[in-house]
């Protein structure tokens, strides 16, 4: 089933020196764990932690795909708007767009990176496909 996006999520970040690379600039793969936090932070809105998942359910989600492009270079101390918009809704899968923009004090906030991520739910222990339960089916649309 294909959804709307639905309400952007959106978490600031700094950037610090353990993001980027010898010449202050965020190295690339980072941007993958900008994501991360960003969604992490998005599923804890709705009432759901990771580990909460993980201790209570056995339950989790992991990267099943993932599409980036870069825009433009992210800098030390640059701060960052993370977003995240829910655009499909599978049994056991959702597609998330995400995208970092540089926050710009004059309000022109400046696209860096923008992608699509694929997460799957699975069975921890086994890795096997889960339904996603339907209460955060529920809680997330």
């Amino acid at each position: 089933m294909t959804l709307a996006p639905a309400p952007v999520f959106r978490m600031a970040l700094r950037v610090y020196w353990e993001d980027t690379d010898a010449a202050g600039i965020v190295f690339y793969a980072n941007f993958l764990k900008f994501f991360e936090r960003a969604r992490t932070e998005w599923l804890r809105t709705k009432g759901y932690s990771q580990e909460q998942l993980r201790t209570e359910r056995g339950t989790g989600f992991i990267v099943t795909d993932a599409s980036i492009s870069y825009r433009r270079p992210a800098r030390l101390d640059d701060l960052i708007d993370v977003t995240v918009a829910l655009t499909r809704v599978g049994q056991a899968s959702l597609q998330i767009a995400q995208q970092a923009l540089r926050i710009v004090p004059d309000g022109t906030n400046e696209l860096l990176a923008d992608g699509t991520i694929r997460i799957g739910c699975v069975e921890l222990g086994t890795y096997r496909p889960r339904r996603i339960p339907t209460e955060i089916l529920q809680s997330i649309q």
